[in-house]
């Protein structure tokens, strides 16, 4: 039965996602906080934060999820002659915050872009000092013009928010990203909710139960580097979830994926 339920600051319980609601479609709980180590919990069950000022913290798990399996990626004609033209440097973990406060100021179809505000951008920026949060980001004439932010646990990237200044700029470090991701033998990008723009790379939607039999494999496995990867431990449980060195194996070149494999 869909409940909505009420969490306490006292312990990092989440509900069941069987029994989120479905109007609106995937909201779960209600309140908590944005500690690094339930942002960690919620991601590792497949559970987001997502709200508006002024609403309290809300917790997502949608039913129907956007993946996209790295091994899958699709790069068409168009962006693959973008990416030959080489216009953009790419760095990663050199601007999170900036990042984040750009994605902030985007205007999404159907999202109210304020759901960045302080509380998320300090939370993050928590788990981007802890190595569990990573920008991909495109710089042209040294300002940056486009990025990407997201979580990365096991062999998952969870992807939140993304920003473009610079016609392309977006989708050269989503590729670039994704092509990393593969090197490493990630088995899943979450993408949380449909879009047309990450279907245009492969991405397409699974069902919950699908998901989140994929993301509990994926999520243990340690990705596949020259060195083994540190693990972080769940704080209410023996679960060990492995962390990758980014900037340490990052093997893309300085403009990126060349869209030549």
């Amino acid at each position: 039965m869909s409940q909505l339920h009420w969490l306490d600051t006292s312990d990092l319980w989440f509900p069941p996602s069987c029994s989120a609601l479905s109007d609106p479609d995937g909201l779960l709980a209600v309140g908590g906080d944005l500690s690094p180590n339930r942002l960690i919990k919620a991601y590792s069950l497949g559970i987001f934060p997502w709200y508006s000022e002024g609403q309290p913290l809300l917790w997502w798990t949608p039913d129907l999820r956007m993946t996209l399996a790295p091994q899958h990626l699709h790069i068409g004609r168009s962006v693959r002659k973008l990416l030959r033209k080489q216009h953009f440097q790419i760095r990663i973990n050199t601007s999170f915050e900036t990042v984040m406060r750009q994605c902030g100021t985007i205007d999404r179809q159907h999202q109210d872009g304020s759901w960045i505000n302080e509380d998320m951008i300090e939370a993050y920026d928590q788990l981007h000092k802890m190595g569990i949060a990573h920008s991909i980001e495109a710089w042209q004439h040294n300002e940056l013009v486009g990025g990407l932010y997201g979580v990365a646990l096991g062999r998952v990237f969870f992807g939140e928010s993304m920003f473009s200044l610079v016609s392309g700029a977006s989708k050269a470090t989503f590729a670039t990203l994704a092509m990393q991701l593969k090197m490493w033998q990630f088995e899943l990008i979450d993408c949380q909710i449909q879009s047309d723009y990450l279907a245009s790379f492969g991405a397409t939607e699974v069902s919950r139960k699908l998901f989140e039999s994929q993301l509990q494999q994926a999520i243990k496995s340690p990705p596949a580097a020259d060195t083994p990867a540190s693990c972080i431990e769940l704080d209410d449980s023996d679960q060990q979830l492995p962390i990758l060195d980014w900037s340490r194996h990052w093997q893309m070149p300085e403009y990126g994926y060349d869209g030549s494999i």
